[in-house]
């Protein structure tokens, strides 16, 4: 299960097998296992919307008459649901967190070999070119916001704490490095939470916090110093492109083409409330649109609007948008629920739900994080095990109550 996040990041071909055994193996645990099956049931508030997903898929898929390619991403979903249940087995999740720590260490040596040996302008890891820029560097982030919830662990040792350290350092000078403002502007909120959490809960003393914004005060100054502002310039552009931005005359630049496809996306839902146009079909009604002059040619490139909700809203009409809602909402205040619990069997995974839910909610405003499969893999897996998990420990303890 260590493997799984850095298969996310290799090639296609070399990830099958750690996913095919685990698959198997989760298939195996849920046809046998009647206590598995009781964990999934404490988990339903992430179970229930994943099922919700793949639903709408069929149905979708059904009234456009499109091909089953189209239902790829429900396959994961299906396929992350049953792994999830290799996360009621008796694991060192101590170990799991280490690995996935080590993980982290070693994709932020990818970047940095790619920048800084190769001339990579924006590292885009192991598994596709630059386009997979922007899943990489939420693929990073959000092992770092996990290898910061162990940082915090009082329980971890002082060499898992040195191990956590390093590898938060370098996710978050890796993900810089990407220059990915997506991803890095929704980090933000997902850190802090977790900072304000475990400060309301535990209490955090300097020992604690000072090590932290010292990691990531000098992780940012380095990238910094690094990209020649680069970076700064690219934050910077934001204000004037959206100050620029004109559907008729300029919409070229990444926060413009942006804007334009937006506005193209609030035009297919409204033409299409309960339907939308499709599964995968914003590139072909784009193009559609483009062509009758009512979009500008500046995106006629683009597959997905760079917006989840939008998407969801353009594609799957007014049901996906509520659906994909429900992938957010429903899991946030199940982890949020349980992250206080004094178990910690049961907060630790839901501290991690929390921070995955948070990050990969605010970045899907700008972003299309669910539909690229590095980002996309790394969130099922994440949220529907964790899940799991925190189910686990739920049955775990109204069992050991009954008995007493």
């Amino acid at each position: 299960m260590i493997l799984v996040p850095l298969s996310f990041s290799i090639e296609k071909h070399v990830r099958v097998l750690p996913i095919a055994l685990l698959f198997l193996a989760g298939l195996w645990l849920l046809v046998g296992n009647r206590a598995v099956r009781r964990d999934y049931r404490y988990a339903w508030p992430a179970l229930v919307p994943a099922a919700l997903m793949v639903a709408l898929s069929v149905v979708n898929i059904w009234q456009h008459q499109l091909g089953w390619r189209e239902f790829d991403q429900s396959a994961h979903i299906i396929m992350y649901t049953v792994i999830a249940a290799v996360f009621s087995l008796g694991l060192s999740m101590r170990k799991v967190w280490n690995g996935f720590s080590l993980t982290l260490i070693f994709l932020g040596a990818v970047s940095i070999v790619q920048h800084h040996f190769y001339g990579v302008l924006r590292p885009a890891g192991l598994n596709g070119g630059p386009a997979s820029t922007i899943e990489f560097a939420t693929v990073m982030l959000g092992l770092t916001l996990l290898a910061l919830l162990q940082l915090l662990n009082p329980k971890a040792t002082r060499g898992e704490k040195w191990l956590h350290g390093a590898a938060m350092a370098l996710g978050i000078y890796g993900a810089l490095l990407t220059q990915s403002r997506g991803p890095l502007l929704a980090f933000v909120p997902a850190f802090a939470l977790v900072m304000a959490l475990h400060g309301y809960r535990k209490g955090l003393r300097r020992r604690q916090w000072l090590p932290i914004l010292v990691i990531g005060i000098a992780a940012a100054l380095t990238a910094a110093a690094n990209l020649d502002g680069r970076l700064v310039e690219r934050f910077a552009s934001i204000s004037q492109e959206v100050s620029s931005y004109n559907p008729n005359h300029d919409a070229k630049g990444a926060v413009r083409e942006r804007l334009e496809m937006w506005r193209t996306a609030v035009r297919a839902f409204k033409e299409h409330p309960l339907a939308g146009v499709g599964i995968d079909r914003f590139g072909t009604y784009i193009r559609s649109e483009v062509a009758a002059g009512r979009t500008n040619v500046a995106v006629a490139q683009y597959g997905h609007p760079h917006n989840e909700y939008l998407d969801a809203a353009a594609t799957r009409g007014i049901f996906g948008l509520a659906v994909l809602l429900l992938l957010f909402a429903l899991p946030f205040f199940y982890f949020f629920r349980h992250a206080a619990d004094p178990d910690d069997a049961v907060s630790r995974p839901a501290y991690a739900g929390l921070a995955i839910v948070v990050l990969y909610a605010v970045c899907a405003l700008t972003e299309s994080v669910l539909f690229r499969v590095m980002s996309q893999s790394l969130f099922f897996f994440l949220l529907l095990g964790l899940a799991v998990r925190v189910g686990n420990g739920l049955r775990c303890r109204a069992e050991r109550s009954s008995a007493t």
